[in-house]
């Protein structure tokens, strides 16, 4: 974490005055939640400012997670494993990929998730942090501001070259959409199969 942190100095853009700010993505995954307290204490004390970036339709999570592991190993475009694509047509062929949802351990996957979103902005609260949806960020146009008030960076138009992937409606990217359906009507997750 120290090279990201000092990138700035090392490099002619900081000279330049071309960079506001460096960071990095760390997904959950990676060690953050067994290593929190040693990465809190480093964060507050090299003045971090944290970005949690989550889903609020953790249905959808799950099937970009599904579709994501499928793609390292099927690597439909040419051979390479892409997490995020730029063109509407590579878009369209990692599309076509439906995942088939385990219906049984489905309600404990998504409480697993939630409780693990919980535990991420407890652990993290004392450090300089903001918490943001994927879903805000794209319906509200507003959030990007926020985000650049919050890292003290100056404003900027920003715009993402990405372009989604699973853009249809969840009944059209999942394989058995009507176990997946049943499974969840009637819970506290039945808004997930509603659109975002």
């Amino acid at each position: 974490m120290d090279k990201v942190y000092n990138l700035d100095w090392f490099t002619s853009a900081s000279k330049n005055e071309c960079s506001a700010a460096v960071g990095f993505k760390w997904m959950l995954n990676q060690g953050l939640m067994e290593h929190h307290k040693e990465v809190e204490e480093y964060f507050n004390r090299r003045r971090v400012s944290t970005i949690l970036l989550f889903r609020r339709n953790l249905l959808r999570r799950m099937v970009s997670v599904l579709a994501n592991t499928y793609d390292k190993d099927a690597k439909p475009l040419n051979g390479t494993h892409k997490s995020h694509v730029h063109s509407p047509l590579e878009a369209k062929i990692l599309a076509k990929y439906k995942p088939q949802i385990n219906t049984t351990s489905l309600i404990p996957e998504l409480k697993q998730t939630e409780e693990t979103v919980a535990k991420a902005i407890e652990y993290f609260k004392t450090t300089r942090h903001i918490v943001l949806y994927y879903e805000d960020l794209i319906n509200n146009h507003t959030k990007l501001k926020d985000v650049q008030e919050f890292l003290r960076v100056p404003y900027r138009d920003l715009h993402s070259m990405q372009v989604k992937i699973h853009n249809a409606p969840l009944s059209k990217q999942i394989e058995n959409w009507d176990d997946v359906n049943k499974t969840l009507k009637g819970t506290s997750y039945q808004s997930f199969l509603q659109s975002d």
